[in-house]
């Protein structure tokens, strides 16, 4: 799997992908008053919208098949999408004046694919609630949030991945890789993790870029969440050390079966078994991980380059002169 890294991030494109209507125009309203320069607009719809405002000129319509999910809606967003740059902003998240321009002077660097932006409250906008997302070695997704020290917006540990639901990533990335629905969308940023990793990828946290995060998304039911959350792991276990996470996998699933306890907690294992029964469907993100590995070494073989500095003049062994007449006739 042979990615572009080019190290101009050139034109970006915004992906706005809408499971649902009922926070689209808000995020649409604020991205055309903040749009940046040479960047086209595209809105993956997963339900119908009319285009009430008429913004056909402006804005680009892609509709995956009905009923489409978060992750199918980034996926048809992003394969319409022009841009080096691709930013995703799911509907009810929205964009503050100037919030690309700190973000994508990242991506001039060829090492970096993505880059996590600053979500702060609706209610208060100097109070930090999203920064992209981390992964345990036992597979739980565990969201990244800054605390506020002198002013400034820390973190305690970098993210690993950005949300799905914001985020910007160099483009032939998210196009070549691209987001799963195996996991779900509550889980798919933290599958995204794996493939970062195995490319050698940076993941650049940027305080600078701010947007305005979105409502908290619907849980699953303890089924799906344990299916999702086997399948996460078996995905996931070629890119992390092997007994570190079968340890950690081990107490992930009596954390999440106190955390379901007592009426889901049936419900949970059952689903963790029906992952785990899956395991076979893990062999081609395996091979993918593979490919990436293999791709990030080429990449690391080419760039090294040997110094060779200008040869040394050659030592000539000293000539000896024969003795003199006069040292022989002393001797």
């Amino acid at each position: 799997m042979q990615r572009r890294r080019s190290g101009h991030s050139g034109r970006l494109s915004v992906v706005i992908p809408a499971a649902d209507v009922a926070d689209l125009e808000a995020t649409l309203v604020s991205v055309l008053e903040n749009r940046p320069h040479d960047c086209d607009i595209v809105v993956a719809l997963g339900v119908p919208y009319d285009d009430p405002w008429n913004i056909g000129e402006e804005v680009t319509f892609v509709e995956p098949s009905r009923g489409t999910g978060l992750v199918g809606c980034i996926t048809a967003g992003a394969a319409a999408a022009t841009g080096d740059v691709i930013h995703v902003l799911a509907a009810g998240w929205l964009a503050t004046e100037g919030w690309t321009d700190a973000a994508l002077s990242h991506f001039t660097r060829p090492e970096v694919a993505a880059v996590v932006p600053l979500g702060v409250s609706q209610g208060d906008r100097t109070q930090p609630v999203s920064a992209g997302i981390r992964r345990t070695p036992g597979g739980r997704s565990v969201p990244v949030v800054p605390r506020v020290v002198d002013g400034t917006f820390a973190l305690r540990r970098p993210p690993a991945a950005p949300a799905l639901e914001a985020g910007f990533w160099r483009g032939d990335f998210l196009r070549d890789v691209g987001f799963s629905a195996a996991c779900g969308d509550a889980l798919a940023a933290a599958d995204m993790v794996a493939a970062l990793a195995s490319s050698s990828s940076e993941v650049v946290y940027e305080p600078s870029s701010r947007i305005v995060a979105g409502p908290i998304p619907r849980g699953e039911s303890a089924f799906l969440s344990g299916v999702h959350a086997e399948r996460l792991f078996w995905r996931s276990l070629s890119s992390v050390p092997l007994v570190p996470a079968v340890v950690g996998h081990a107490a992930e699933v009596l954390r999440h079966a106190a955390a379901t306890a007592p009426l889901g907690t049936v419900g949970m294992l059952a689903g963790r078994l029906v992952g785990l029964f899956g395991i076979g469907s893990a062999i081609g993100r395996m091979r993918q991980l593979a490919a990436l590995r293999r791709d990030a070494t080429t990449r690391h073989d080419d760039a090294v380059t040997y110094r060779v500095d200008e040869a040394h003049a050659a030592v000539v062994r000293p000539h000896l002169a024969p003795p003199s007449r006069e040292l022989r006739r002393s001797a």
